[in-house]
């Protein structure tokens, strides 16, 4: 199985991130990646696909959406060039976003019609290829001395032949807000589960009936991780929803699919060494880059800067009135 496709949806117009994402698109929100450089999330999220072998990043994006990010892009370049001419830093990273660029292709879902129906927009792109799929609101970064999170996936997709989803261990409260597996762990195999069920963002007394994992930490379960490497075989299953009509009151989605993927042929799950961070949740981008600020180059300068932070706050809440 090789593996040099990705596609990355993100057609969905930022509710969660409103209003800042009413202006700009949530994947073009600026980040300071583990490197010390601001990027725009689409960067970083591509990026962690082109340095685990991808070569071809197509984004799934809402009507009128590719020539802005085009635009953008291009821009971010040009600016790059201009205001630090002859710097090193910024060649490499101009020559960066030249690779991107000319490595992304666009489909448009022109209604948004769930998120199943979003990754079944890029079935031309994808032809007859197996796929890495990604979430553009999602960061990922694996634990240190780690290969990137998307590099262990796809290493073991290429090996096993099938697809595979990345998983982690959750804690039970949490389930509610992911797509939730359960399955047997592989023997001989560190982390490796043969997938059995999926409900999507169950709740935790059925997750409790249903969904339980041997081999787990107690009041724990298997998570998706928000990247998965699929083979054309979910298109015809999405698609086999999208003519029969029966697609819910939140459109068509994708776990139904997967669920049946997992019924009729070989489907597994790693246990990523890696963590993932949803920009779009309240305090979500907040997150993400203290988490990527400290997995980077300028670690211990945010590790001062959070305990600078936290004394002073420590320091305001103790103090009397008026002092």
């Amino acid at each position: 199985m090789d593996i040099r496709k990705a596609v990355v949806t993100a057609a969905g117009r930022g509710v969660r991130l409103y209003p800042a994402a009413d202006t700009v698109q949530k994947a073009m929100l600026p980040v300071v990646d583990r490197d010390g450089l601001p990027k725009p999330v689409i960067q970083i999220i591509a990026e962690e696909a082109l340095d685990s072998g991808i070569e071809e990043v197509c984004v799934v994006c809402a009507p009128g959406d590719e020539p802005r990010y085009l635009r953008q892009l291009g821009l971010l370049r040009e600016n790059l060039l201009e205001a630090h001419r002859g710097v090193d830093w910024a060649q490499d990273q101009a020559h960066r976003l030249d690779e991107l660029i000319r490595r992304l292709h666009f489909a448009v879902q022109k209604e948004p019609l769930g998120y199943g129906h979003a990754v079944y927009c890029a079935r031309d792109f994808v032809d007859t290829d197996p796929f890495l799929l990604l979430l553009s609101d999602h960061l990922y970064i694996s634990h240190e001395n780690e290969r990137r999170c998307a590099h262990q996936l796809i290493a073991l997709a290429k090996h096993e032949a099938c697809p595979v989803a990345a998983v982690h261990a959750t804690r039970e409260h949490l389930v509610g807000r992911y797509g939730t597996v359960a399955g047997k762990r592989l023997p001989d195999h560190t982390g490796v589960y043969q997938i059995e069920r999926i409900l999507e963002k169950p709740a935790l007394s059925r997750a409790e009936l249903t969904l339980q994992t041997p081999g787990l930490r107690a009041g724990h379960y298997l998570c998706f991780f928000g990247m998965h490497v699929l083979t054309r075989a979910v298109f015809e299953l999405l698609g086999d929803v999208i003519e029969s009509g029966e697609a819910d009151d939140g459109g068509v989605q994708l776990t139904p699919a997967l669920q049946l993927l997992a019924e009729r042929e070989r489907y597994l799950g790693l246990e990523v060494r890696g963590a993932r961070y949803d920009i779009g949740g309240k305090f979500g981008l907040l997150q993400a880059q203290v988490a990527l600020g400290l997995a980077g180059c300028d670690r211990d300068a945010v590790l001062s800067t959070l305990i600078e932070l936290l004394a002073e706050v420590n320091r305001r809440q103790s103090s009397p009135p008026g002092a």
